[in-house]
């Protein structure tokens, strides 16, 4: 093959340290989690091996597959996955990156494990699914003693064990939930699944269908279902204490678009064995500490693409010559990799603050609880609305090499519109800051009281903040993304100003609130010192 000289092509990213992000480390020390960062780093160089980057490659190509019955006929609902996804997972919860902060004291526990997130997710997003949401079962079955007591210990656990056993045999337990229904999606108030009391207090039977239900192998799930008192929030448990299985009838996987590696499906409940938690008719109450803790790992997730798709991007154009030049050498180049890596700077930023304000929260800050409360809606709706088009911005620096599914940008590409859907869409978040805006008169000052906290330090914030102000008086429902959309934009930028370099934050103020910015990444205004700028993001 003497035509086929291999030149001007990058050399394999991996093996790379993925915990090679200042503003991740310098984050994670401001936070109060300075002192896992030894362990982060590890986790780090682990999360950028060629092994751990091939285990998220086959976990993805080869998708998890229904046993619905076994060769006798007996119905088993089982999801058999890839060797691959049980390796990432091990890692996953053995880093603690499920219900692990639970059980630990330290302050900043939470910081370390949405840090950990930050770092592993460099992998593959789809395993991340389970370890979320076991993560944030936990407050809410805390609402329970007693099922708190038999449950929390496994799911606390950093033990990964897969397989359905009775939960008093498992090392490790791993938690979902179902909520949606096909009639209703994010409307969970139109649910329709009965639940019906039984002679034993607390205990019910539920009866019918769940339209969205990730991760199915897990070994207890948080359910919504209309008791006879209204909406309520019940734990189903995959196998009864006494070791005997409970129908959860697996009718079919989801064909998804992305997250391929993580078993979306249909699960149907007919006699199903549940417990209540929380009082009844109370449901949306009881598992919405649930959903803020799910909702902050889509804005960690988001930041994680984010970071790992420019990493990729950087990687890419500091080996790419075309037209004489190295790509990260010609000028419209490096304003698009600037303004990516000031995207993806923020993000990561805004991410550690809302796992540093749940931390916090967490341990009693009352202040902190209502500042959580509104900017996790915000980070939830703007930076999870901002990965789709910065994964194809980053996939473009590739060019033709980039929409080749090898390169694995395909996957990433995929991946990025779920976080913004995952959770609420984009409407449901934003409506959700007006509810919490209009509830409670503290959470418009806990936003301005973080805003207040950049004060003087650059004008374009301080006449952002003003705008924001003046709509916050008349804010209406239609209006209500444009809104929420300057909201992010100056808490952003107020973190960068207070904790970033000058460049940076002259950069992202300039461009996000100063007006001189185009529709697109890559626009920057003259004077930009991208230099700086990437210096600081791209990892060496």
């Amino acid at each position: 093959m003497t035509t086929h000289d291999v030149t001007n092509q990058p050399p394999p990213l991996a093996p790379y340290d993925a915990a090679e992000d200042t503003a991740l480390l310098v984050g994670v020390r401001r936070e109060g989690a300075g002192w896992a960062e030894e362990e982060l780093r590890r986790l780090g160089l682990r999360a950028g091996s060629t092994e751990a980057q091939e285990w998220g490659e086959l976990a993805n190509l080869h998708a998890p597959v229904l046993r619905s019955h076994d060769r006798y006929g007996h119905r088993i609902d089982e999801v058999e996955y890839h060797p691959s996804w049980h390796h990432l997972m091990r890692a996953a919860v053995g880093a603690g990156l499920a219900g692990a902060p639970w059980a630990d004291d330290r302050p900043g526990a939470h910081v370390a494990r949405t840090a950990g997130g930050l770092v592993w997710g460099h992998t593959e997003a789809g395993h991340g699914c389970p370890t979320s949401m076991t993560y944030a079962a936990v407050p809410v079955l805390r609402r329970r003693p007693d099922l708190a007591k038999l449950y929390e210990p496994g799911l606390t656990s950093r033990e990964y064990e897969p397989g359905l056993r009775a939960p008093a045999e498992k090392r490790g337990l791993l938690a979902g939930m179902g909520m949606t229904e096909k009639q209703g999606g994010s409307d969970v108030r139109t649910n329709t699944t009965a639940a019906t009391p039984t002679a034993e207090s607390g205990v019910y039977t539920l009866r019918g269908h769940k339209w969205f239900t990730s991760a199915p192998m897990c070994d207890l799930f948080l359910v919504l279902a209309q008791a006879p008192g209204g909406l309520s929030c019940f734990l189903v448990p995959r196998v009864l204490p006494d070791g005997t299985r409970n129908t959860f009838r697996v009718q079919r996987l989801k064909d998804k678009l992305g997250n391929r590696s993580n078993a979306s499906s249909e699960p149907e409940f007919d006699g199903t064995v549940a417990w209540l938690v929380g009082p009844e008719g109370q449901g949306v109450k009881t598992i919405i500490e649930m959903v803020n803790c799910t909702r902050l790992d889509c804005v960690m997730a988001s930041a994680t693409l984010m970071r790992k798709t420019l990493v990729e991007a950087g990687h890419h154009v500091r080996h790419r010559a075309a037209f004489g030049a190295r790509l990260i050498d010609q000028p419209l180049m490096r304003n698009v990799l600037a303004d990516l890596a000031l995207e993806s700077e923020a993000a990561t930023t805004l991410t550690l603050r809302l796992a540093g304000a749940a931390d916090r929260a967490v341990r009693g800050d009352a202040g902190e609880a209502v500042f959580r409360r509104i900017a996790t809606a915000v980070g939830k709706y703007w930076v999870t609305k901002r990965g789709p088009a910065f994964t194809a911005e980053a996939l473009e620096c590739l060019g033709g090499n980039g929409y080749v599914e090898e390169s694995g940008m395909p996957r990433h590409y995929r991946e990025a519109p779920l976080l913004s859907i995952w959770e609420g869409s984009g409407n449901v978040n934003a409506l959700d800051v007006l509810r919490a805006l209009g509830r409670d008169p503290r959470t418009a000052d806990a936003l301005f009281g973080e805003l207040a906290l950049a004060r003087g330090a650059d004008a374009r914030l301080d006449a952002a903040v003003v705008r924001l102000k003046e709509r916050l008086g008349g804010a209406a429902e239609s209006g209500a993304r444009r809104l929420v959309e300057l909201m992010a934009l100056t808490l952003q930028a107020s973190l960068l100003v207070r904790y970033a370099p000058a460049a940076v934050a002259d950069a992202f103020c300039a461009s996000r609130l100063g007006g001189d910015w185009g529709h697109s990444f890559g626009t920057l205004p003259d004077g930009v010192a991208t230099g700086a700028v990437l210096d600081r993001a791209l990892p060496r």
